[in-house]
């Protein structure tokens, strides 16, 4: 009973703490935009957002960069979710800006458009005259978000400088900014890959079935297990064969590997989640690119 009360009091207090950030970012912020992938942690975040606001709605509108080689049950789960809470969604489309040639497709057997989505998510940012977009990113997932700020600026070219960044004293944030600048902000910084969970069993928050264990074709790439699709170039000898397996993250097709798994219920993914050595995007191959794949993407816009 003592270690329930610690893990419930541990969830309350990342949970106020991440409502209080959101509510920063409302007062201080003139047009906020919240990042939305389909994933648990932007799902974690809307939910969050919800109770920050009640009875209100969300006060700002939710931003979704679609590589075109998604999982069609994300695209399904975030047209359901959004129906739902009656938000304001924006699509920000690759598959549109390859055809007008703000980017340029990848060639090859490993080519992947999640490199594209930064140029896509600047326009947006752009467009839409957004001065800050909540992610989801978390400090547990990797070395290179390990050193975001919950406030982390960004310059008018959408740069971010690890090296410059600035102090966070107790619960202070500085949002100030000059023209063209931005700021990314992260309200889930201090959670856990094991805490999303846990607090999403506690909530019984909706997720896409693509998290739980199902019958699934599959093909290895390089030590990773990959989802079959139309669109994926495959060699000779990757050949597709039906397997159980689940995501851990989800975003495009191309680069999110899938994991063996028998875990249906969110109980079996948390007792996964515990015993695991691998990290969470150890099955991300765009992250297998060079040591410091994240960062590079990172310090030119990326999420």
């Amino acid at each position: 009973m003592e270690g329930f009360n610690y893990q419930l009091n541990h969830l309350k207090e990342l949970e106020a703490e991440s409502i209080f950030v959101l509510r920063e970012v409302a007062a201080q912020f003139e047009k906020p935009v919240l990042m939305f992938s389909g994933g648990k942690d932007s799902i974690l975040m809307v939910h969050l957002a919800v109770k920050a606001f009640y009875p209100a709605r969300i006060p700002f509108p939710l931003l979704h960069i679609d590589t075109g080689h998604n999982f069609p049950e994300t695209i399904a789960f975030r047209d359901r979710l959004v129906k739902r809470l009656g938000a304001k969604l924006i699509v920000g489309s690759v598959d549109e800006a390859i055809a007008s040639g703000l980017v340029v497709e990848e060639k090859g057997y490993d080519a992947s458009r999640n490199g594209l989505q930064t140029a896509v998510l600047l326009d947006e940012l752009e467009k839409g005259q957004f001065d800050a977009a909540l992610g989801g990113a978390r400090r547990d997932e990797e070395k290179a978000r390990a050193k975001e700020r919950f406030f982390s600026h960004r310059d008018e070219f959408g740069q971010w400088d690890p090296k410059n960044q600035r102090p966070e004293l107790w619960n202070l944030f500085n949002g100030k900014k000059n023209m063209g600048e931005h700021f990314r902000v992260f309200p889930i910084s201090n959670w856990t890959e094991l805490d999303v969970w846990q607090y999403l069993a506690m909530e019984k928050v909706e997720l896409p079935s693509l998290y739980f264990a199902h019958e699934r074709p599959v093909f290895e790439r390089n030590g990773t297990l990959l989802a079959d699709s139309h669109f994926m170039n495959k060699r000779e000898t990757e050949i597709p064969q039906s397997m159980k397996v689940r995501c851990r993250t989800i975003g495009d097709m191309t680069c999110t590997g899938v994991w063996e798994s028998d875990a249906t219920t969110i109980e079996e993914i948390i007792d996964e989640v515990a015993t695991t050595r691998m990290t969470e995007r150890g099955g991300r191959t765009d992250d297998k690119r060079s040591e410091t794949a994240m960062e590079d993407r990172k310090k030119h816009g990326y999420f």
